[in-house]
């Protein structure tokens, strides 16, 4: 499969605006019933640690993901389900995305670490794709109540929570490394020159990480940020805002030019304004091809 064929692959006709809408009322029900009633009332005994410190998981992102999981099979019951959680114990689930005919990813609590601190940045990220390729997305902030959405060939849009719809686009690009605004996980990233690297993250107008890939693509997507760059990429934290970005009008690809999709090899996403700064970031950064 090529790079081309992911980016112009045709949205099915069951991937509709409607089911778009029955997706984000089903994400709506799950943060007010279970996500909001638990935020700052967590015990000790419903945190958790996984693969480290860091690394979270409550008692609200597991009873989410089995809400979100058996309302989405109610709705499209030929889908597969990828729940973060669910791929703790079945680490291969994800790698069917991209034969499965249609398949859905779930982060049930993305920000799982600020919504244990009781801090109000977190959301809830889903996505629908066919084959591994995204097609619809929904990315929710159970605070403000508004949904990030986008469906594929139709652009990308805010809606908050009396339904009114406000179109996204991502900042224009930039002429100068010293006006770029963004995400870089940093300390993650294989520089090919460290020394070079650093001096272009200085250079750089400023740099923010909330600990959320679910705000972060809502912040560029709507034009507030410039780049998103990322080491580690699992579909449920990546998937539906790969969608959002380009329907935005922004650009992204795995560091050696490729699309995100399970069946075309490369690491890392880099996303900017368009084709043109992301190749001058990919440059002054001296990621890997």
């Amino acid at each position: 499969m090529k790079a081309e064929d992911i980016v112009m692959a045709e949205r099915p006709s069951v991937v509709t605006r409607g089911l778009l809408d029955d997706l984000s009322a089903i994400v709506r029900e799950a943060a007010s019933t279970i996500i909001m009633p638990r935020f700052g009332r967590l015990a000790e005994g419903e945190i958790r640690t996984k693969s480290s410190a860091t690394d979270l998981v409550t008692v609200a992102d597991l009873l989410t993901e089995e809400y979100l999981s058996e309302k989405f099979k109610r709705l499209l019951p030929q889908a597969l389900l990828i729940g973060e959680e669910q791929c703790c114990a079945r680490p291969d689930l994800a790698r069917q995305a991209a034969e499965a005919g249609l398949s859905i990813t779930i982060d049930p609590i993305d920000g799982t670490a600020n919504y244990a601190a009781g801090l109000p940045l977190f959301g809830v990220m889903v996505a629908v794709l066919e084959k591994g390729i995204p097609l619809a997305s929904v990315i929710f902030d159970p605070v403000t109540q508004s949904s990030a959405m986008a469906l594929k060939g139709e652009g990308a849009w805010m809606e908050d929570r009396t339904g009114c719809a406000t179109p996204l686009r991502v900042a224009a690009p930039f002429q100068r490394i010293d006006q770029i605004t963004g995400k870089i996980a940093w300390r993650t990233l294989p520089f090919s020159d460290t020394a070079r690297a650093d001096q272009t993250l200085r250079a750089m107008d400023g740099l923010w990480d909330f600990r959320c890939a679910a705000h972060e693509y809502r912040h560029v997507a709507a034009g507030h940020g410039h780049v998103l760059a990322y080491s580690r990429t699992c579909p449920w934290d990546h998937c539906p805002g790969w969608l959002l970005l380009h329907e935005a009008g922004g650009y992204g690809a795995r560091f050696n030019g490729a699309a995100y999709h399970e069946a075309i090899p490369g690491r890392g996403l880099l996303y900017a304004p368009d084709k043109h700064s992301w190749h001058q970031v990919h440059e002054a950064l001296t990621l890997p091809v």
